[in-house]
């Protein structure tokens, strides 16, 4: 998951893309690359201009990024992919890589018209990265299922050698990333060697990921997503040979790992998007800057799928997750504290010298009781994710795989996410709130002044008594969890059923008085609404019909005494 690559050479994009919202967020994903310099043009008529701005100036480009749902292509001479035909027309030594959502129908046109390479709509931005550098590099990059379709008979004296190629290749890259993270989470590491280890990891990852595909044991795809035919390798295609079909493959079955690696991409292709908190409710997070927040975000998710690798290497039993589950989130949010501040990171605090994360990881109790502690269904979670365990849902089991299991496992890992990066900034704020070194490195522009960092820990601590005393009580008495997600506007709510019987009879003092007074009010609420509009139907008859008719003969009798006494006084 680790995002960080040392730059080798500059590299110059253009991408084309029309939709405002896609272009700042690929313009902020990319711009965490160093050796990645990108060119904007909106539509394709600017980009078609600018491309020959720079051939006359001697400035050439090392690859073009379309995006042909979003590249504005309102003039007639610029119709769909006669774009492409005209980039590579005009412009033939530049590679194309397409991302978007595109048919299979136009990714072959796109192919036969000499596109290099293609990357989906969804994809994270890591993935992203990847392929621009591969087909700069004049690497083919496809994620698509370019397949050779063999017949059943020559696969069937393959399968056996290929699963136990597999299942021997799997076992060494998982132990190599094990000894790896080990190495990678010991105190006193050098930059150099962060950087080298990193990238052996990432190499692993990557052989990996190729080893579950190429060596896959489904016998209806022999070359999957991303992998060409050898006969094509390391050469731009130019047109789609006969014996290589663009077909769809049948997807394989989920397995705990693809399901972790399909998540965590998710979440960081989330993060792209605006971090803004949507909710009625303060969170510590809040604080940050947006750049902060994606910050400590990808280290969250660095650090949790550090610890589910090293959970696997340690072979942790099912049974063994519920009672060291809090173990294990203490042990994440003091890694995660320590990779985001920095092990050896100083304050000079009244001419003292203080060591930043030594201070902070002091208030492990306080942090373990207000957040770590109420962070619902970790356990659920990691045992998805390490055991393939099916998910409870609205008493329900749902197997991984399935779209619900997929979407609750999202919705616990962003929550966590949201939550750990609560746990690291409270701290901070309890211990070094109105230091100005601290609010210039961290806090948002908008909460700089020493009142307005007042009032956000007064909220918080106010939303922390409520919490105590009243959300929380009334969620477990509505058999509810209430959990913080990411979405493209921002950080939103969701509440969730969990049957919590058992936390339910744990209540006592002012907690337990919340839920008995849901519970009378409940009982009673109907029943004085009846009593009330019974009282309110009699009042009414009596104002309208005994009153009303009264007050009515009375004046009607005022009014003819008046024209008696008139007629009276003419005569």
């Amino acid at each position: 998951m680790s995002l960080d690559r040392p730059p080798s050479r500059l590299l110059q994009l253009m991408l084309i893309e029309a939709d405002p919202i896609l272009r700042l967020g690929l313009l902020t994903g990319l711009g965490r690359f160093a050796d990645l310099q990108v060119v904007i043009a909106e539509t394709g008529a600017s980009a078609l201009r600018t491309l020959a701005d720079r051939k006359r100036s001697g400035t050439p480009l090392d690859l073009i990024l379309v995006d042909l749902e979003n590249s504005g292509l309102s003039s007639r001479s610029l119709l769909d992919l006669e774009l492409l035909r005209q980039l590579k027309t005009q412009h033939p030594d530049y590679p194309i890589l397409l991302i978007g959502s595109l048919p299979d129908t136009k990714l072959i046109e796109a192919v036969q018209r000499g596109v290099e390479g293609y990357c989906p709509k969804g994809s994270s931005i890591a993935e992203l990265v990847t392929a621009i550098r591969q087909v700069a590099a004049g690497q083919p990059y496809w994620d698509i299922p370019l397949t050779i379709a063999p017949s059943p008979a020559q696969l069937r004296p393959l399968r056996r050698v290929r699963e136990t190629l597999r299942s021997s290749s799997l076992q060494q890259i998982e132990a190599a990333l094990i000894e790896l993270n080990a190495q990678l989470a010991s105190p006193g590491l050098s930059r150099l060697d962060k950087t080298v280890l990193s990238g052996r990891r990432r190499e692993l990852k990557a052989a990996r990921w190729l080893v579950k595909r190429v060596l896959s044991s489904s016998d209806s795809v022999l070359e999957p997503a991303r992998i060409l035919p050898p006969e094509l390798s390391g050469q731009r295609l130019r047109s789609l040979p006969s014996s290589v079909q663009l077909v769809p493959a049948q997807p394989p079955e989920m397995t705990a790992r693809d399901l972790q690696e399909r998540l965590f991409d998710d979440i960081s292709a989330k993060l792209q998007s605006s971090l803004e908190n949507l909710t009625h409710l303060p969170l510590e997070i809040d604080i940050f800057r947006a750049e902060r927040k994606r910050e400590l975000f990808y280290i969250i998710l660095r650090q949790i799928e550090a610890s589910l690798d090293e959970l696997r290497f340690s072979q942790i039993q099912p049974g063994q997750l519920a009672e060291k589950h809090l173990v294990i989130l203490r042990d994440l949010w003091q890694a995660i504290t320590i990779d985001f501040f920095g092990r050896y990171y100083t304050l000079r605090v009244k001419n003292q010298e203080i060591e930043v994360v030594t201070a902070l990881l002091q208030d492990e109790e306080t942090v373990q009781a207000e957040i770590l502690n109420k962070i619902p269904l970790v356990t659920d979670l990691y045992a998805h994710l390490l055991f393939q365990t099916a998910l409870t849902i609205d008493n329900a089991d749902a197997l991984i795989g399935s779209p619900e299991a997929i979407a609750r496992a999202a919705d616990l890992l962003e929550n966590l996410t949201i939550q750990l990066a609560n746990a690291v900034v409270q701290p901070l704020l309890n211990r070094f709130s109105d230091l100005e070194v601290i609010k210039q490195s961290f806090y948002d522009r908008r909460l700089l002044s020493t009142r307005d960092i007042e009032r956000f820990r007064n909220d918080l601590s106010w939303r922390y008594r409520v919490d105590r005393y009243v959300a929380e009580p009334t969620a477990i008495f509505e058999s509810q969890h209430r959990l913080f997600v990411f979405t493209q506007s921002g950080i939103r709510q969701v509440l969730i059923y969990a049957p919590r019987r058992g936390e339910l009879e744990q209540l006592a003092g002012v907690q337990l008085a919340v839920t008995l007074a849901l519970e009378t009010r409940d009982a009673i609420s109907p029943r004085l609404k009846a009593a009330i509009g019974f009282v309110g139907s009699g009042v009414i008859y009596l104002l309208t019909d005994v009153i009303g008719r009264g007050l009515g003969l009375i004046g009607r009798g005022i009014v003819k005494g008046i024209g008696n006494a008139w007629q009276d006084s003419k005569r």
